[in-house]
């Protein structure tokens, strides 16, 4: 399996990025440590996650993900088979005094020196850009993140900061983490790809399975009722999402692969992705990502289903 480099950096994984949102909330400490573990001995290289994750649960405050990857990155001494991805600004904004802090808590949550790829996770447009680089730059300075990530920034707002970094000499951010999927591919395609593929930045997208759609969980309007997330997939049901799953069902059917496998290798074969980031609660669905690294779909099968999602 090769590895890929993340755009311009000297950070190189395998071409599937583990979500760590998950952990410290649908899975327990020891079903997280099951997943991760499992997930290193697949090749799996890089874990994301962020300072918000799990803040959303009622009595959580954010960091819980980040505490049982310190846990387990302490118990499993692999700290140098992993790169560490996380995130800071989603509830607090990208102001240089978030910032530092932020970053602080982070390593200190994680158990690490360093974190290898750290994200303004969306943009804040009420800090320039200027200000917010200039904080993460200082951080590499001090030795505490190696790489600068961008999180749900629009293609202009991408430009401008490259153009910022260029301006005042701070690192130029190598990736952008983006929503896009095979019923979603709108949201990377066109500008915001062109943006990043011009900036040589690597594309590492999340909701990867479309909240589970693309997984064949949802099927008829009564599926959406038997989960919390079901809803989220109205819209799938019409329009193309039908005849994605068609599509996936045959190459499925052709591989002997599961739906989600054949849904991330598509992912993974398309332009400028440098690796799709997936969640699992169980080591039985992690089995399914990571099938995804070691299948290789034929061009014909990646134009089937290019076709049924266009």
């Amino acid at each position: 399996m090769d590895k890929r480099r993340i755009g311009n950096s000297d950070l190189e994984i395998a071409p599937l990025a583990l979500g760590g949102n998950v952990f410290g909330w649908t899975a327990d400490e020891a079903a997280s440590f099951a997943v991760l573990d499992a997930f290193v001995d697949a090749g799996g290289t890089m874990i994301d996650t962020a300072d918000v994750y799990s803040a959303w649960v009622p009595g959580h405050v954010g960091g819980e993900s980040e505490t049982v990857i310190g846990k387990w990155l302490q118990r499993s001494g692999k700290r140098d088979q992993v790169v560490i991805a996380t995130k800071v600004g989603f509830l607090a904004g990208l102001a240089p005094g978030t910032v530092g802090p932020a970053c602080d808590a982070s390593l200190q949550r994680l158990g690490i020196d360093c974190i290898d790829l750290y994200y303004q996770h969306k943009d804040d447009e009420a800090v320039p850009l200027a200000d917010s680089l200039g904080a993460f730059e200082e951080l590499r300075e001090h030795g505490k993140i190696r790489e600068i990530g961008l999180s749900q920034f629009t293609a202009p707002r991408v430009s401008e900061a490259m153009q910022v970094a260029e301006q005042h000499g701070f690192m130029q951010p190598c990736a952008l983490q983006t929503w896009y999927n095979m019923v979603e591919r709108e949201k990377l395609e066109g500008p915001l790809g062109d943006a990043a593929a011009a900036h040589g930045m690597g594309v590492l997208p999340f909701y990867s399975l479309a909240n589970g759609f693309l997984t064949s969980k949802y099927r008829t309007p009564d599926d959406l009722s038997k989960s919390v997330r079901g809803q989220r997939n109205v819209e799938y049901l019409a329009g193309r999402g039908m005849r994605v799953l068609a599509a996936l069902d045959e190459v499925a059917a052709e591989t002997g692969a599961a739906l989600a496998t054949v849904t991330l290798a598509w992912t993974m074969a398309q332009p400028g992705i440098t690796a799709p980031i997936a969640s699992a609660t169980s080591v039985d669905q992690l089995r399914e990502l990571v099938a995804a690294l070691t299948l290789d779909l034929t061009p014909d099968q990646i134009e089937q289903l290019n076709a049924a999602s266009a």
